[in-house]
Order: C-alpha cells, then sequence, then structure tokens
C-alpha cells in the first residue's frame, strides 16, 4: 500500500504524482512495509518522569530523536543516519531538523527478534502517543518528537499567519508529523485535551500548546486591557484555537520550569530580599 513521503496521501498503484502534494510518485513513493501492519505494542510508565516501552517483534522498525533511547534488548539494532535517498535530500532534511530544534541524525531501531526498547523526554513531563492514521497530520511544539514507526513522516511546518509567528511563543516553526503509524512526543508537566466543535474557541498561554490537529484555526490575540497586561503575569497575548479538531495544551513550559530554577542556581531565590541580597553577596562583579 504506497502513501506519499511528504503529506502521507494514499496512492494507487499506478499513480504518478501524488494527488495530496504534487510529489512524484514513482521511486520516491513511500510503501508501508510489512512490518508495520503489525500493531505496536507498548507501555507509558510512570508519571511526571515518563517511559514509552516500546515491545518489537521481529522485523519491526522504529525511529528516534538521537538522545531519548534509555536501553534496549540484545536483539534491537540500532543505526544512526540521516532521513532521504540522496545527499541533497539529506541534507535539507537535516536544516530542517535544526529549524525543528531537533538532532541532525535520527536513530532506527530494527527488531531482529522479539525485544525491547525504552524513550524517554529530557526534563519532567508526560508521553502522549498519536495513532495517526494514512495522510491524518498533527502539529506539536518544536523538539517534542520522541520516536515513532518508520511508516510516519516528520516535516517542518510554518505558522501561517506573521503574527502567529512572532508572537506566539513558538516562532514560525512547528512539527508536522504525519501517519499511517504511532508517533511519541513529550512535553512538560501534565497535559489537558480538548476536542473542539466546530466554531469553538478556546485562548490559551501561547507557550502551553503542545499539539492541535491540521483543522485547527490557530491565530495569537492581544489580551484585552493595558491593566490586564501591566498587572495580569500572562504576557501580552493569547493563543486562539478555533475548532473543530483537537488540541494539547501542557501545564509547565520548558521556559517556566528555566525560570523557576534560576534562582537556586544562583545560591538563593531572587524574588524575596534575602534571596536578592544571597545573589547580590554571590556576584563576581
Amino acid at each position: 500500500m504506497p502513501f506519499c513521503t511528504v503529506c502521507g496521501t494514499q496512492l494507487s498503484e499506478q499513480a504518478s504524482f501524488c494527488g495530496g502534494c504534487g510529489r512524484s510518485a514513482g521511486p520516491g513513493a513511500a510503501v508501508v512495509p510489512a512490518q508495520t501492519a503489525q500493531p505496536l505494542q507498548y507501555e507509558i510508565h510512570g508519571d511526571n518522569l515518563q517511559v514509552a516501552r516500546l515491545h518489537l517483534k521481529p522485523g519491526q522498525e522504529v525511529f528516534a530523536e538521537a538522545g531519548k533511547m534509555l536501553y534496549k534488548t540484545a536483539t534491537i539494532q540500532w543505526e544512526t543516519k540521516m532521513s532521504g535517498t540522496s545527499i541533497g535530500e539529506k541534507l535539507f532534511g537535516a536544516f530542517k531538523r535544526k529549524l525543528m530544534g531537533e538532532s541532525l541524525f535520527f536513530t532506527y531501531f530494527r527488531a531482529t527478534a522479539e525485544g525491547n526498547v525504552g524513550f524517554a523526554g529530557d526534563y519532567p513531563g508526560r508521553i502522549q502517543a498519536f495513532h495517526l492514521e494514512p495522510g491524518r497530520s498533527i502539529l506539536v511544539q518544536r523538539d517534542s518528537f520522541i520516536c515513532a514507526q518508520s511508516s510516519v513522516q516528520l516535516n517542518i511546518a510554518f505558522v501561517k499567519k506573521l503574527g502567529a509567528g512572532f508572537l506566539g511563543g513558538e516562532g514560525f516553526i512547528l512539527e508536522k508529523i504525519t501517519g499511517p503509524g504511532i508517533a511519541f512526543i513529550h512535553a512538560g508537566g501534565d497535559h489537558l485535551e480538548f476536542n473542539l466543535a466546530e466554531g469553538e474557541t478556546i485562548q490559551v498561554d501561547t507557550g502551553c500548546i503542545v499539539a492541535f490537529e491540521e483543522s485547527v484555526h490557530y491565530d495569537i490575540q492581544f489580551v484585552g486591557s493595558i491593566k490586564t497586561t501591566l498587572f495580569g503575569g500572562e504576557g501580552l497575548f493569547l493563543a486562539t484555537l478555533t475548532g473543530p479538531g483537537k488540541v494539547l495544551i501542557q501545564s509547565m513550559t520548558l521556559e517556566k520550569l528555566r525560570r523557576e530554577m534560576a534562582p537556586y542556581r544562583s545560591g538563593g531565590d531572587e524574588r524575596s530580599p534575602l534571596g536578592a541580597l544571597g545573589g547580590i553577596l554571590g556576584s563576581e562583579d
């Protein structure tokens, strides 16, 4: 069963071009391997320091962001490589991954016999698994991808509006994950999922968006009054997401975690008088 390597659209056996994006469907078309027909068995362990434990059958393969693996059994063979068939595709793919906040290389894990491999994020948070049908895509925040079945396509996506790009907290760039297959992402704190109906809107702190479906309209709005802007403590803008589609948000962003940990790195809570004094006395200036 062939699928486009760019957009995931299902193709007919005789197709010369993809009807979804126009890419040539000849040698470049992706054919779902027989091993992906087997359901991927997995478990997500833990609470806020979660681990995705994947149970691979012979021939099954997944690829992961470099440095996300925790363990593997000896029956799992691994190889680090760039994606793409030509030098140009590999270099362009590496460039796109750097823009997405990911590493230059992916690591591929293939089972020669039944075995296990475990993956985790880099900071406290939760892992979310997306079961994507052929051609279905999900947009996720930069640097959140962990691993996926080899039939899944990971690509770069740009926000459609300049205002959302400049003020949205995530910049212009998001990651686009396209099925078929199961993909795993990681984000901070706990997660909340919303299933928005047609025309239903939710307003979210700009940095707290984890993922949303392509059908969801994404924009940025000014918070309101000057008093709210100055004293509300929520920043100048909120992200507005309008259905239909699913939206996933996180309770803790990496930026908030860094900000809260900063007083401890400097030797005290700088928001208190004693912490401020300790920061002054501990300064080398």
